[in-house]
């Protein structure tokens, strides 16, 4: 297995849900070889309280998750990302940025658990489900023999991932 630090990027189109969880989930799991970050194509400038009320009753990272616009990643001194990922079927339909090193995408869309109405535990049970697919995403793609595959077979891996139980798209469309 490479020694390198692989940068990851999610995407969504509020930056307050699914694209937190997934980057708070991936610098838990992650061990130190991978970097999450999260980003929206219309940040709706604050995280969604029931997500930051699950990510810290599971003890995953909360420190310094905000809604930010994926702008800030693709400015020349922004951390160079090996990997963008959309969580949303709306932010993949976009036209995204021309990201810094030409990073390799693809498209993990599932449900917005913010969209879900009703009471509290109605509402836990939306995020709990969605970060139990982000996280199997994310492990699969943690498992990959990255200095094993070849560009195009990596490619086809990330993919698939993103269409597995849960998937809101099953188009396989990258970002």
């Amino acid at each position: 297995m490479t020694d390198r630090v692989f940068n990851v990027l999610f995407l969504c189109t509020g930056n307050s849900a699914r694209s937190i969880l997934a980057e708070s989930a991936l610098n838990k799991l992650g061990e130190g070889r991978f970097r999450g970050y999260s980003a929206g194509s219309f940040p709706k400038g604050a995280v969604n309280p029931d997500a930051l009320r699950l990510l810290e009753r599971i003890g995953y990272p909360t420190e310094g998750l905000h809604s930010k616009s994926w702008e800030e990643f693709s400015v020349p001194d922004a951390p160079v990302m090996d990997f963008v990922f959309t969580v949303c079927d709306d932010a993949a339909g976009e036209t995204c940025p021309v990201w810094p090193g030409h990073p390799m995408t693809a498209h993990w869309g599932i449900e917005d658990p913010s969209h879900v109405e009703g009471n509290d535990i109605e509402r836990e049970r939306a995020f709990v489900t969605a970060l139990r697919y982000l996280e199997n995403r994310i492990k699969l793609f943690m498992a990959l023999p990255f200095d094993q595959l070849d560009v195009m077979a990596l490619r086809a891996h990330v993919r698939e991932i993103g269409q597995g139980e849960g998937a809101s798209n099953r188009r396989g469309d990258a970002a």
